[in-house]
C-alpha cells in the first residue's frame, strides 16, 4: 500500500511525498487506519521504524477533519516525550507535515523562557507537544487549559516512567475530558508499561512490530573486553581508525561525560558532551556540530539522547554498560536507522560483566566478541597520543615536586 491510497488531504499526501515518504513501515501500515478510525492505540516497536509518523499522519488527519479552531489557552492534541530534544524532533516532523494546512503547533519544554510559550498560547493551538515539567507548570499557572483536548499521544513511554512521571502523567488525567482518544507509544513492553498503558487506553488496539532479535538488522555488534581505566585509549583509537566516521558515544553518568570529554581533549580529538546539566543552548549547539559533522564525536548520556534521531551515525560505543538492559537496545538503534548500515561497539570490564549477562539474556543471545589479543591491546595504549608509557615525561614529572621540596 501507498501513502497515496488513504483517505486522507491531499496536501497531507503531497507534505508525505516532499518528506520522501512512497509507502508505509510497518508500525505506520498497522497503525495509521486504527487511529484514523478514532480508536485507542498501544503500540510497541523498536526505536528507528518510524514511529512519529505513525502518530502524526492520521492525528493531523483527524484534527483537519475536526474543523474548529481552538479557543484562547486551549488545544486540541497533547503529545507528550520524555526530554527536550524528543519534543523538538517532534515538533519538526509534524511542521514539516502541516506545510499549508491550517494547524498550528507548538513546542512547550523547559530551558527556555516560558514568556513566548505563555503568549502564543493565548490564541490557542492546535498541537501542543511538550515536557511533562513544563506542560504542567504552564497548567497550573491557567495558561494552558487542558479541557478541550480530543487527542492524547504519549510517545517513548517506557523512557516517561524511567525517568519518574508516572505520578505526573497520573495527574495530567485529571484535567483531561474522559471522552478522548488515547495513543500509547513505547519501544519496549513490560509489566509496569502495561500497567500505565490500561490506567490510560479504554480497550486499545494493541500494534506489536518486535522482530525476534530486538536489534535492527542493519546494525553489527560486538562486546570487546576493555578494563575500566583504559577505555579512552580505545576510544581514541576507534576514532582515529575511523576518519570519515560519525561516533556516538554513551556514558552512564553526566560526571563521566565530562571526564571522557577532557580525556579526549588531552589527545586533541574535539568533540561534545550532551546531558542534563547542560542549557538548552548548550545541548542544541552540541547537537546541531555532531549533525553537521563539524565534530565527529558526540559523547552522551541515556537521558538525552533516547529517541533523537541524529542523521548518519555510523558507529555507536558503548563507553560504559547500561544499568538498564533495555537501553542497551536504544542505544545501539542511533546507527542503522532506515535504510543504512551501522555497527556498534561496547566496552565490557570485568566490573561490568553483571550487566552484560542481563543484556544477553534481554537479547536472547551472546552478544559476539571481537577478541583483542594482548599485543593490539598494549599497542593502543602505546600509541595514545596521551601515551602514559612516555617514561621521560613520566621521570621529570616525577622530578617537578621534588625540586619545589628542595628549594623549600
Amino acid at each position: 500500500m501507498r501513502f497515496t491510497e488513504y483517505r486522507i488531504s491531499e496536501r497531507l499526501k503531497n507534505n508525505i511525498a516532499s518528506m520522501g515518504f512512497t509507502r508505509p513501515t510497518d508500525i505506520q501500515y498497522k497503525c495509521i487506519g486504527p487511529i484514523l478510525k478514532r480508536e485507542d492505540v498501544l503500540a510497541i516497536a523498536q526505536t528507528g521504524t518510524g514511529k512519529t509518523a505513525a502518530f502524526a499522519i492520521p492525528v493531523i488527519q483527524n484534527l483537519l477533519k475536526l474543523n474548529r479552531k481552538p479557543d484562547e489557552n486551549t488545544c486540541h492534541c497533547v503529545v507528550l516525550a520524555p526530554t527536550h530534544e524528543l519534543a523538538e524532533q517532534l515538533e519538526r516532523v509534524f511542521t514539516s507535515l502541516l506545510e499549508g494546512l491550517n494547524l498550528t503547533t507548538l513546542c512547550l519544554h523547559g530551558g527556555v523562557s516560558q514568556d513566548g510559550q505563555i503568549e502564543s498560547l493565548k490564541s490557542g493551538v492546535d498541537i501542543v507537544i511538550a515536557t511533562p515539567g513544563r506542560l504542567f507548570d504552564l497548567r497550573s499557572q491557567g495558561h494552558l487549559v487542558l479541557n478541550h483536548v480530543r487527542i492524547l499521544v504519549l510517545d517513548e513511554a517506557d523512557h516517561m516512567l524511567d525517568l519518574g512521571f508516572i505520578q505526573d502523567i497520573k495527574d495530567l488525567l485529571r484535567h483531561l475530558p474522559q471522552k478522548r482518544q488515547t495513543l500509547f507509544f513505547s519501544a519496549t513492553i513490560n509489566q509496569r508499561i502495561k500497567r500505565l498503558a490500561y490506567d490510560i487506553v479504554r480497550n486499545p488496539i494493541r500494534i506489536q512490530v518486535s522482530p525476534k532479535n530486538p536489534v535492527s538488522k542493519n546494525v553489527t555488534h560486538h562486546v570487546v573486553r576493555v578494563e575500566m581505566d583504559d577505555k579512552r585509549f580505545f576510544l581514541e583509537r576507534v576514532y582515529n581508525d575511523y576518519p570519515e566516521s560519525k561516533i556516538l558515544c554513551f556514558v552512564r553518568t553526566k560526571v563521566r561525560a565530562e571526564r571522557v570529554l577532557k580525556a579526549m581533549g588531552r589527545v586533541d580529538i574535539s568533540a561534545y558532551s550532551i546531558h542534563s546539566d547542560k542549557t538548552d543552548s548548550e545541548r542544541k549547539d552540541a547537537l546541531q556540530a555532531f549533525s553537521s559533522k563539524k565534530v565527529r564525536l558526540l559523547i552522551a548520556t541515556d537521558v538525552t539522547a533516547r529517541g533523537i534521531d541524529i542523521p548518519g551515525v555510523d558507529i555507536v560505543i558503548n563507553y560504559d554498560l547500561p544499568e538498564n538492559p533495555e537501553q542497551y537496545i536504544h542505544r545501539i538503534g542511533r546507527t542503522g536507522r532506515g535504510k543504512n548500515k551501522g555497527s556498534a561497539l561496547s566496552f565490557c570490564s570485568k566490573d561490568e560483566q553483571d550487566l552484560l549477562d542481563e543484556i544477553e539474556l534481554l537479547l536472547g543471545y551472546e552478544i559476539p566478541e571481537q577478541v583483542i589479543d594482548k599485543s593490539t591491546y598494549e599497542e593502543t595504549i602505546d600509541l595514545s597520543a596521551e601515551n602514559p608509557y612516555d617514561w621521560n615525561s613520566l621521570i621529570e614529572e616525577d622530578l617537578k615536586p621534588k625540586d619545589k621540596r628542595k628549594k623549600k
